[in-house]
């Protein structure tokens, strides 16, 4: 990646700076959890069973825990090593929660953690091709980022997407003995999850209104999760698509207060339990009010 300075209307390529150890990117992710993922850190350098974890963190929104290992060494399998890590979590959920509830000072209890949701992060300056291909399953819970610095202290962070045609590492999986156990408990959640339950109607309804939210910003990605679709900008819930059995929730990603609705469609939930993330929710059942609903969502771009 080429990174430039615009001076005097002229592109100057700025140099990269090589890290020069891996502490220094655990640093800079660390102290930064929640802006670069939006995690919360649990413990750097957590041992369990003689293995060293780089990071544990936790993701507040899906409750899950997710391990991150920095890496400047390529030539690596990242595909059995996170499995092994994966594994390694499934097999010792006790001692998460432990360190979980004592390092935050909170109570946080077995059936309340989803399990299916837990991840590997895999973070390096680069990673190569066949590492990059190894992970390109749309059902396997390792995700790969890249991070590189440059000259004036700039830092890009790079999370590498999966193709949109990934096939299914189920027939791999179940090859391998520890691959196949992991995979029977983690989940990773597509829209055809969501579509199982959803009518022909509901679904053509639903696309209508998360294509008109992907066209708002080319940055907006989807993130389903187990019990809705997330639209997320910058690791941030722009917005919660909920497809149920009659009709579609829209939860708006905004605090209670700050959203500007002159017709009253959203309600306040900000006290009421609900799955989307966001104060707001919307009932939609068909698409007459789709522009006055993505103003709405504008708001928080």
């Amino acid at each position: 990646m080429q990174i430039f300075k615009i001076e005097n209307n002229k592109l100057n390529e700025l140099n990269e700076k090589p890290f020069k150890l891996e502490k220094e990117i655990q640093t800079i992710f660390e102290n930064n959890l929640n802006e670069v993922m939006n995690l919360q850190l649990v413990k750097s350098e957590f041992v369990i069973k003689n293995k060293r974890i780089d990071t544990l963190a936790f993701d507040i929104q899906n409750n899950a825990f997710i391990i991150i290992e920095y890496k400047r060494d390529r030539n690596l399998s990242v595909v059995d090593q996170g499995f092994t890590y994966l594994s390694l979590m499934l097999e010792n959920k006790a001692e998460f929660i432990v360190e979980y509830n004592e390092r935050l000072n909170k109570n946080l209890k077995r059936e309340e953690i989803d399990w299916t949701q837990s991840r590997v992060v895999f973070v390096s300056t680069s990673f190569t091709e066949y590492q990059i291909q190894a992970t390109n399953f749309k059902d396997i819970g390792i995700e790969l980022y890249e991070v590189k610095q440059f000259d004036n202290n700039l830092v890009s962070i790079n999370p590498i997407k999966k193709n949109a045609s990934a096939e299914s590492i189920k027939s791999i999986a179940e090859k391998n003995k520890e691959f196949d156990v992991v995979f029977n408990e983690i989940k990773v959640y597509t829209e055809q999850d969501h579509f199982a339950r959803a009518t022909e109607e509901l679904i053509e309804l639903y696309e209508k209104f998360r294509d008109a939210i992907l066209n708002l910003d080319s940055n907006i990605e989807i993130k389903p999760q187990k019990f809705y679709v997330a639209l997320k900008k910058d690791n941030t819930n722009i917005a919660c698509l909920e497809l149920q059995k009659k009709r579609l929730k829209i939860f708006v990603g905004a605090k209670k207060g700050t959203l500007d609705d002159s017709k009253g469609l959203a309600k306040d939930v900000s006290q009421i339990g609900h799955y989307g993330t966001g104060d707001y929710e919307l009932h939609i059942e068909d698409d007459k009010d789709l522009e006055y609903i993505m103003s709405l969502i504008r708001q928080l771009l």
